[in-house]
């Protein structure tokens, strides 16, 4: 790890946003992240909730938390890729007294408590208080091309601020749909992203995914088109970043 720039690290967040943003910097950058981390560690559930008050707030800091700690660890242990399931299903992300997975943050707190394998239709019948707490109010299916799962086909990373994080969904749903769908224009045929498939329900179905192809201009809004699907690269990768 390279050494942080004097002071950076030492900074007392006014927002715990800015906190997280802090983090994913620090962590595209190469520095030393523990004291960040003990900071995230040390916090209280109040703390938590009294900062993140709005969703804008929510999924800004949510998805830093997320992308920050699939690269930290997976720089540190690459082999905790050989069996993703257990990846993403262990608790091993400490924060405010807690200790969470990458699933709870993903399907739990950011598209509001969806059960994994629901296809986006069916929601967990128990979630837990820390998740009922901390999750989104409404969501929104453009955390797809937000999050960073560490594969090859995964969205780029960037850092999201509350200020911003509406017009970088877009930027960035728009990019990678932009760059991973093939169109075959005698067909009319348009191969997607697996995602389509997988959380078919938060997309509204098939209907809603040509709905969302049609607003980033990849098919015309009169063109009957068929969908398929297209494999996923799970190739690591995990020093892909953006800025929006």
């Amino acid at each position: 790890m390279k050494e942080a720039p004097v002071g950076s690290l030492q900074k007392v967040p006014t927002h715990l946003n800015e906190l997280s943003e802090t983090l994913l910097e620090n962590v595209r950058e190469g520095h030393d992240v523990k004291s960040l981390q003990k900071q995230l560690a040390a916090l209280t559930l109040n703390e938590l909730s009294s900062n993140l008050t709005t969703d804008a707030h929510r999924y800004s800091f949510w998805t830093n938390i997320y992308n920050a700690y699939i690269i930290s660890i997976l720089r540190e242990h690459p082999e905790y890729y050989d069996d993703k399931d257990d990846f993403f299903t262990r608790a091993q992300i400490p924060i405010a007294g807690e200790t969470i997975s990458f699933d709870k943050i993903e399907h739990g707190i950011l598209r509001k408590s969806q059960w994994k394998l629901g296809l986006g239709y069916f929601r967990k019948w128990f979630p837990d208080a820390f998740e009922r707490q901390m999750r989104v109010q409404t969501r929104d299916y453009r955390i797809h091309f937000a999050l960073n799962c560490g594969a090859k086909d995964c969205p780029p990373v960037a850092i999201y601020t509350p200020d911003k994080v509406d017009e970088q969904f877009d930027k960035g749903s728009e990019a990678y749909l932009s760059s991973t769908s093939k169109i075959e224009s005698s067909s009319k045929k348009v191969a997607v992203t697996p995602l389509f498939s997988w959380f078919r329900g938060d997309f509204g179905g098939k209907s809603g995914t040509k709905e969302i192809l049609k607003k980033h201009g990849l098919i015309k809004s009169n063109q009957a088109v068929k969908l398929d699907y297209l494999d996923y690269d799970w190739t690591l990768k995990i020093d892909n970043f953006v800025d929006l």
